[in-house]
C-alpha cells in the first residue's frame, strides 16, 4: 500500500442536485477502500432535488477511521461540478494550499434565471478562485462529457482529472475498477473514455 502524501487526505466533492457528485465521491471512496486505506464518506444533500447545493466529503487516512465531516479550512482538494459551488466551498474548507478542480460550465439557479439574483462573470469567478487556492484546474468537463454522448459523465471526467494530480495514492486504474464494480460492462466504455479524457485535460493545462 502506497504511503499517503497527505495524511489525512481530505477531499470535498461538490455540485448541484443531479450532477452526479455523490456518485463520484462513492466511486472514489470505494477505490481507496479497496486499495487498503481507511475511508469515510460523508454527504450533505441540501435541496438536491431542486438544483440545490450537494456536497460530499471523502476522508482518507492510513491510521484510525476519521469522522465523516472534516474541520473547516482543512481540505486537501475541492472537486466541483459547478464553478460557483467551488467558490462557496473554498470559503469554508479552503486555505492557501488547497487544490481546486472545477468544471467551467455554470449551472445558474432559478433566482438568477428569474433575474432576482446575479451570477458572477466566468472570468471574474475564475480569477477569484485562482487567488484563493494553490492551484486551480478550470476544466471543460461538461463539454468533454457531451462529446462522449452524455453530460452526466462530467463527474467521471473530473475523477480522471484528479487521478492525473500527485494527490491520490491510487491511479485511474483503481478508479476504473471501482466503476466496473458499480456498473454493468455495457456501461463501462463511456466511463473509461471519460476517465481518459479527464487525465488528458489536466496534462494539457
Amino acid at each position: 500500500m502506497k504511503a499517503l502524501k497527505y495524511d489525512p487526505l481530505d477531499i470535498v466533492v461538490t455540485g448541484v442536485g443531479g450532477q452526479g457528485n455523490v456518485l463520484a465521491s462513492q466511486v472514489l471512496g470505494r477505490a481507496l477502500l479497496d486499495a487498503g486505506y481507511q475511508v469515510t464518506v460523508g454527504e450533505t444533500y441540501g435541496l438536491s432535488q431542486r438544483g440545490g447545493s450537494v456536497m460530499s466529503q471523502v476522508r482518507v487516512s492510513s491510521g484510525p477511521v476519521l469522522g465523516p465531516m472534516m474541520p473547516d479550512h482543512r481540505a486537501t482538494a475541492i472537486i466541483s461540478l459547478e464553478p460557483l459551488e467551488a467558490l462557496r466551498l473554498v470559503g469554508t474548507y479552503g486555505h492557501p494550499g488547497v487544490v481546486v478542480l472545477t468544471n467551467d460550465r455554470p449551472l445558474r439557479p432559478q433566482g438568477v434565471l428569474a433575474g432576482e439574483q446575479a451570477y458572477p462573470e466566468p472570468q471574474e469567478l475564475r480569477a477569484t478562485l485562482e487567488g484563493l487556492c494553490a492551484k486551480l484546474y478550470w476544466l471543460p468537463a461538461t463539454a468533454a462529457a457531451l462529446k462522449l454522448g452524455n453530460h452526466i459523465l462530467a463527474n467521471v471526467v473530473l475523477l480522471g482529472a484528479l487521478c492525473a494530480l500527485d494527490l491520490l495514492p491510487i491511479g485511474a486504474e483503481q478508479v476504473e475498477a471501482a466503476l466496473a464494480a458499480m456498473f454493468p460492462e455495457d456501461k463501462m466504455a463511456p466511463n473509461r473514455e471519460a476517465l481518459a479524457k479527464g487525465l488528458a485535460l489536466v496534462r494539457e493545462v
